[in-house]
């Protein structure tokens, strides 16, 4: 359910629909993930959710960003210019900088970063002859058994140990190996993180990017990873001197987000309700992508014709019938409605097929302190 402050701001607004984020509760939220974490770096991944308030608002929490572009780390560097993530290298951003990605072109591989993730022995060798100096994770994707993963990185992610073989012999006093960048799947409880951590960190390596990951369920808004067991399972599976990161994304900035949209149409074919609202998954793609119900509020503002605690299907106005928020949730919707659409504050508007059928782009609006 949303808080009352969340439900005061949304009955305010006047350009639904519209993205509401909740900053003094992603503040509250970093914070207690990094309590959570002592010993280890934490990085968010900027691809969860670029918006500059969000950054703005996780940098007094986190170590660093982790960027897989070009644009993302031009986005990340303007926020927070200052001393160089790299020494010797100008133009660096002040806030550290992991750099990661398939397919990087030779401008990526010259840009700036605390650390290279390298996805293959040829985009070594491209580094290599650019010249520059880099400090390097070999992005290893070992033939590991993830149950339970919403999503496997498998395929064009990182190498296999082959790979990793052939890379060895290959750096220079310039590029620098530091560890092993391994994340492996998506989706995963802090015991299944914890058990792929237990194999990831028995290495020889003194630096390990475990990746993210964290579980976000939306069904079960309520159910919320356990970043206080991962963090002591981490410090327990940790060798003394090991240098551990993590870089969630999702997890970190989902909760702080809601997309706010009022209720146009209401009607039934063949038996089901449906409600048809502003906006659609071009604003909002995560349900239509993960395949679940998005979780919402009903605020009854409206007055016109109404469909009254049934089964209702929740779409947008998009020429296409993948355009659904939820399916046969049982609700009361009355044409002028406002519906609050929760938990969408990661790979939510940045994900988006905008510019399909040129519809206006949605308000963004800030509760601060």
């Amino acid at each position: 359910m949303i808080t009352t402050r969340v439900r005061e701001a949304a009955l305010r607004l006047r350009d639904a629909p519209a993205y509401l984020y909740d900053l003094p509760a992603l503040h509250d939220h970093a914070s207690a993930v990094r309590r959570a974490l002592p010993g280890v770096e934490l990085y968010y991944a900027v691809k969860a959710n670029p918006d500059t308030e969000l950054l703005k608002t996780l940098a007094e929490h986190v170590d660093g960003f982790e960027v897989s572009s070009g644009g993302e780390h031009a986005h990340v560097s303007a926020l927070f210019p200052g001393e160089p993530g790299l020494p010797g290298t100008p133009g660096a951003t002040g806030k550290p900088l992991a750099l990661g990605g398939p397919g990087k072109t030779d401008a990526e591989l010259r840009l700036p970063c605390h650390r290279l993730h390298v996805e293959s022995p040829n985009e070594l060798r491209r580094l290599l002859a650019t010249g520059r100096e880099a400090d390097v994770l070999l992005r290893l994707n070992p033939d590991l058994p993830v149950e339970g993963a919403a999503l496997t990185m498998s395929g064009p992610f990182g190498m296999d140990e082959a790979g990793v073989r052939e890379c060895l012999p290959l750096f220079t006093d310039r590029v620098r190996l530091r560890g092993l960048h391994t994340h492996l799947a998506s989706g995963l409880d802090a015991p299944g993180l914890l058990r792929l951590a237990e194999t990831l960190l028995d290495t020889e390596y003194d630096e390990v990017n475990l990746g993210g990951g964290m579980a976000v369920s939306y069904a079960a808004p309520e159910s919320r990873f356990d970043w206080a067991a991962y963090g002591a399972g981490l410090a327990a599976l940790r060798r003394p001197g090991q240098r551990v990161r993590i870089e969630p994304g999702r997890a970190l900035t989902a909760y702080c987000g809601y997309y706010v949209t009022k209720v146009v149409d209401v009607k039934r074919v063949r038996g089901e309700a449906y409600a048809i609202v502003l906006g659609g998954t071009h604003h909002l793609r995560t349900p239509v992508t993960k395949g679940h119900d998005q979780p919402f509020t009903v605020l009854p503002t409206g007055s016109g014709p109404a469909l009254a605690d049934e089964p209702v299907t929740v779409v947008g106005q998009l020429c296409t019938p993948k355009d659904v928020f939820a399916r046969k949730i049982g609700a009361s919707l009355r044409v002028g409605d406002t519906v609050v659409f929760e938990m969408a504050g990661a790979y939510a508007w940045n994900i988006s097929h905008h510019d399909f059928l040129m519809h206006p782009k949605p308000g963004f609006h800030y509760l601060r302190d």
